[in-house]
Order: structure tokens, then sequence, then C-alpha cells
């Protein structure tokens, strides 16, 4: 959300020496093709690099705190029995969840790279592709990455505990793994207090598009793809046609 409205901020108040904003300059991109080089604008890249890697830090804490504390709570209040069911629960749906965003992602990308190829990226069809492409690329990307690293952490931790644990019935070392709990609820707490874990929609309080703040936005109108149906391959690969009725 943060990136969104710092991008949105640029769009309005970076400008160049003759007064051009960044938005202004990117529409003229768009309609001519080209642009003038004293008419160009440059835009605070480095400040986006900067929320980039401060949010990734920042909402990296609470999984990496619940993949190194769950094992220990699992191990030592309740047993051996316990952790070996918890890695083999999230081994399974862990390998299935990361293999349905490789797939969706990809498929996903895959659309956009064909409405270029059929040259409809102008189309209603074409922007809800390139929509769908926003989610595909984190989602084959970095999402279903991540989850391998989230289940060596979770496995390394296991393996670390594996003597302190062996041979011992269930409960037994309730009294390790109570306070562990305890800590890991605090933790919980203090990350809701800051802001980190919340359930506010982020973009809650965004303006929309270009709009200054304040400014009343118009809604935004659902795409009419069904009224543009395209043929997806044609026998001389030429560019596709809107299908006749």
């Amino acid at each position: 959300a943060e990136m969104i409205e710092e991008v949105r901020r640029q769009f309005r108040e970076v400008k160049n020496e003759k007064g051009v904003t960044l938005l202004d300059a990117i529409k003229k991109v768009t309609a001519e093709g080209h642009i003038a080089e004293e008419d160009d604008v440059e835009p605070d890249s480095d400040r986006c690099v900067m929320i980039s890697t401060r949010s990734s830090v920042k909402e990296m804490l609470a999984p990496g705190l619940y993949a190194v504390f769950t094992p220990l709570v699992a191990g030592f209040l309740i047993g051996p029995r316990m952790i070996m069911g918890l890695l083999a629960g999230c081994i399974g749906s862990a390998a299935m969840l990361a293999i349905m965003m490789g797939n969706a992602g990809g498929a996903w990308d895959n659309s956009k790279k064909l409405c270029e190829k059929l040259k409809i990226k102008k189309t209603d069809i074409g922007k809800a592709c390139i929509v769908g492409d926003t989610v595909g690329d984190p989602f084959k990307d970095t999402s279903g990455p991540s989850l391998d690293i989230l289940l060596k952490l979770m496995a390394m931790v296991s393996l670390l505990i594996a003597p302190l644990i062996d041979s011992k019935d269930d409960w037994e070392l309730w009294y390790v793994g109570l306070p562990i709990l305890v800590v890991a609820l605090i933790a919980t707490l203090v990350l809701m207090k800051v802001g980190i874990l919340t359930w506010k929609d982020p973009l809650g309080s965004a303006t929309g598009g270009g709009a200054v703040e304040g400014e009343k936005v118009a809604p935004v109108q659902e795409p009419s793809v069904t009224k543009a149906p395209v043929k997806a391959w044609s026998n001389d690969d030429s560019e596709a046609k809107p299908a006749s009725s």
C-alpha cells in the first residue's frame, strides 16, 4: 500500500524543469511512442527501493517468528509425535500450495504474453490479463518458492531440538513448552499493536488513481470482457480479430 501511494504521489508531484509531471510524460510517451529528452521526467526510484526494502524486512517478522516458535511449542509442550505430525502436514500442504502457485502464476504470466502476441493489450481482455500478471508474477517468483524456505526452517528447528525430546512421552516437557508459547503469544500481541499483524485493508485509505486526497473518485467500471470475444489462434498466425456473432 505504501508503494502504491508513493507511485501515485510521484505521478502527481514529480516534475521536470518545464513543470511537466511524471504522469503527463507517461501519457505523452504512450500516445506518441517517444518523448524529447528535455521533456522527460526522472522518477525518484531510490525512495521506492527504500520503501520496498523496509517493507520486506517488516513483513518477514511474523512468518519468521511462527516458523521458529511453532516446532518449539509443538515439540516441547506436547511431544515428539506432535512435531512429526506437524512436519508431515506442513510438507504436504505447503508442497501442494507451492505447485498451485507456480502453475497459476505461470498461467497468468502466459496469458499476458498471449495478449501481446495477439496485439490486444489495449482491449478489456488485455487489461484483465495485465491485472492477472500483476498477481501471477509474485505467485510464481516469490510466494511459491518462499514455502520451500519455510519448510527448511521448520525442519532445521525440529532437528535441533530432536535430541532434547527423544524418547519423551506426551506432555512430559510441558513446563518447557509453556513459556515458549507465552513468549509467542506476547510477540503476536506486540506485532498486532505496532500494526504488522492486522485485518485492516492496506488500501482502505488510499486515493484512487492519480486523485488528490479528499477529492471524490469515480467508481471503477467493471470491464465488459464478454462483449469482445477474441480468437486465441488462427491458421495463418495473423492478428486475431473479434469473432462474428
